[in-house]
């Protein structure tokens, strides 16, 4: 790999494909960044970028293409979001935006433009949620370009996109979790299971969460991290990062059965420890690999989870089914709406409500009977 002063660049090898990757850090501190197919190309396109940036002439333009500043814009948005969120958005510029408009010059690009490319992924087969995304990544995107007065207007706001398909959750009935808690009883990550019907949290919060986290005396945990799915040379890995939002960061009350739960699984977990000797090493996770690593929130969960539904007998749910029915049945069981907000860590009350509207009906009957019980007196026969 060669390296450069910052003004000159720097260019590299990319393992996971062969490709050359050149990249120079501008005048505003991001970073723009050039792929070529051989090392002489990719120092073509960094001495040229080298040369721009004496000139003063680097800087994205409205007479630069779709692709030029899509590259330049998440180099610059890529230090406030997420890893995930970052690896997401690079897809859909690759993937979905650059084969279609990456070079339509950023001041030609017309509301026609947008409704062909999502008209032409619908027909494709893309879900009409996905091309959302792809029209909020790039709404957003060129928001910036407003704001940094690059574009008068932003074409996204004259599109017509289509309607977001109604959000299905199929959470599991009361006697379909006793069913899968009897079916998790002894398993290794029996805890594991248990927790996500008690707490509703999410597959990266569960796989993040350390023994320092968890209170027994108090019956609390607090959910400070999460494990997330991230690019690497090799492909992609996890590695801890913040919550997904300020608010997932945040305290849950725990039942006795998932502290019960939680006892048996340290005690498993010190034998496993034992066994592993020299070569376990300490990381504090409360669910992890025979040497003490975290697990991995895809494989090692899912993959036991569709095992165990199977030996259960119950529908072929996703694991997030586990948080939808943890809330549903709090929900059903006359618990308020603001409780269940704060343990599922939504943003507002109003995301919890929209979700789980489907059991607003059955606590209008509860409350209802609850009211007669205390003051009402049962209606006479109209035929009497």
């Amino acid at each position: 790999m060669a390296r450069r002063a910052n003004k000159e660049g720097s260019i590299y090898q990319r393992k996971s494909d062969g490709k050359w990757v050149a990249s120079i850090t501008l005048d505003n501190g991001s970073r723009k960044v050039f792929y070529a197919d051989n090392q002489g190309d990719a120092l073509k396109k960094l001495k040229k970028a080298v040369q721009e940036q004496e000139k003063g002439t680097l800087a994205v333009g409205p007479q630069h293409t779709l692709a030029q500043y899509l590259d330049y814009w998440l180099g610059v948005y890529k230090p406030s979001i997420r890893p995930r969120s970052h690896e997401r958005y690079e897809q859909i510029i690759r993937l979905h935006l650059v084969p279609t408009l990456g070079k339509v010059k950023l001041d030609k690009l017309s509301p026609q433009h947008l409704q062909t490319l999502y008209t032409k992924k619908l027909e494709e087969g893309l879900s009409t949620n996905t091309v959302l995304v792809i029209h909020g990544m790039l709404h957003k995107a060129l928001k910036s370009a407003m704001r940094w007065g690059i574009l008068a207007q932003n074409v996204c706001d004259r599109v017509d996109v289509p309607r977001k398909t109604p959000f299905e959750i199929h959470p599991l009935t009361v006697e379909q979790i006793q069913k899968l808690i009897a079916a998790v009883r002894g398993h290794t990550n029996e805890a594991l299971f248990i927790l996500a019907i008690a707490t509703g949290m999410r597959r990266g919060e569960i796989a993040g969460l350390k023994w320092q986290d968890v209170n027994m005396e108090q019956a609390t945990l607090q959910v400070q991290r999460a494990l997330t799915r991230v690019p690497t040379a090799m492909g992609s890995g996890y590695q801890e990062a913040e919550p997904k939002t300020e608010k997932s960061r945040r305290s849950i009350a725990l039942p006795d059965f998932a502290i019960v739960a939680l006892i048996k699984h340290r005690e498993r977990q010190e034998v496993i420890k034992q066994k592993a000797g020299e070569y376990w090493q300490e990381h504090d996770y409360v669910f992890c690999t025979s040497v003490g690593e975290h697990i991995h929130p895809g494989h090692h969960i899912l993959e036991e989870f569709k095992k165990l539904l199977k030996k259960a007998g119950l529908p072929d749910i996703r694991f997030h089914d586990l948080r939808h029915s943890s809330a549903t049945l709090l929900l059903s069981m006359g618990t308020h709406p603001k409780i269940v907000q704060e343990r599922l860590g939504h943003h507002d009350i109003g995301t919890t409500m929209n979700i789980y509207s489907h059991v607003l009906p059955s606590m209008q009957e509860g409350a209802m009977k609850q009211m007669d019980t205390l003051f009402g007196e049962k209606p006479k026969d109209s035929k009497s």
